[in-house]
């Protein structure tokens, strides 16, 4: 390693003094050059035409695309794009734009763990090397599972409230589409932007049914599930809306309660583990610290 470093350092400074020393000339040749094409004009072709971005950019991120999709065969464009409207990013990236991020990640990993290996050694190098490309590669896929999550817990909070003002709507007469772009009206949100997605394929031409049931792919939640199930069966039976909204908001006001104390009856448990890490250590220290010199200067 050290030898290839040695190597590369002496090829940069041969290159760097014939750089320097050629440097009048190629001046002199360049000002000769300038001054032949002096008032002559090229227009330019397409090619040149075209920006950096779509001569450059675009391809390579097609190809780290490509390389992600053969890293990871079990996933594919579609299994990403789910991935994507589930963390509320579809209108954002694109399958592939995200691959392609996943592809310059894993690519800029490995370089990086190249270059440790070089002053580490061969084994950590490889271990260094491995070890930067694998969380390259996944850390968009955490942090897009993150805000997945992050997006569900936000839908389940906001849900009860949103069915209140459905319930409400429709109880005043309006119908259930005109309930939900009043709830657009005076809420924002996650939630707030499903039911726009969902309105908004209604008014394309889209069935509720099959809108509602879009939406709760896109979240998958339990109460989401059972609010869609309840609205079609309502549609399909004949039910008033107005009351299935009311049970459906009771219920998911219980269940976000329920969740509520879960998380309170678990958080002694999670405390334990810091608590006796670091506070409990620090507390000896300090209680016995004191007594223990002592000790030592009376044996």
């Amino acid at each position: 390693m050290l030898l290839l470093l040695a190597a590369a350092c002496l090829a940069a400074a041969a290159y760097a003094v014939g750089e320097y020393v050629t440097f009048p000339a190629r001046q002199r040749q360049q000002s000769l050059r300038r001054a032949r094409s002096y008032g002559r004009m090229r227009l330019p072709s397409a090619a040149d035409r075209r920006r950096f971005r779509e001569r450059v950019v675009t391809p390579l991120a097609g190809r780290l695309a490509d390389l992600a999709l053969r890293v990871t065969p079990k996933s594919s464009i579609e299994s990403v794009q789910l991935k994507l409207v589930a963390a509320g990013l579809s209108q954002r990236f694109q399958p592939r734009t995200f691959l392609a991020v996943k592809g310059g990640l894993g690519l800029g990993g490995l370089l990086l763990g190249m270059m440790t290996g070089v002053t580490s050694g061969v084994g950590h190098g490889l271990i260094f090397t491995i070890l930067f490309a694998g969380a390259g590669f996944m850390l968009p896929d955490v942090l897009v599972t993150a805000r997945g999550r992050q997006r569900r817990e936000a839908v389940r909070s906001q849900l009860p409230d949103a069915l209140d003002l459905l319930a409400v709507s429709v109880e005043a007469g309006m119908g259930f589409d005109g309930a939900i772009s009043k709830l657009t009206e005076h809420m924002d949100g996650a939630l707030v932007e499903e039911f726009s997605m969902a309105l908004g394929e209604m008014r394309i031409g889209e069935s509720r049914a099959e809108a509602l049931k879009k939406m709760a792919e896109r979240v998958p939640a339990p109460e989401m599930n059972a609010f869609v199930r309840s609205i079609v069966q309502a549609d399909q039976l004949g039910i008033s809306l107005g009351r299935i909204l009311r049970v459906q908001s009771q219920d998911t006001r219980l269940r976000r309660q329920a969740a509520a104390e879960e998380r309170a009856m678990k958080a002694p448990i999670k405390m334990l583990f810091p608590t006796v890490l670091f506070i409990f250590p620090s507390m000896f220290l300090v209680i016995l610290g004191p007594a223990m010199i002592n000790l030592s200067k009376v044996f």
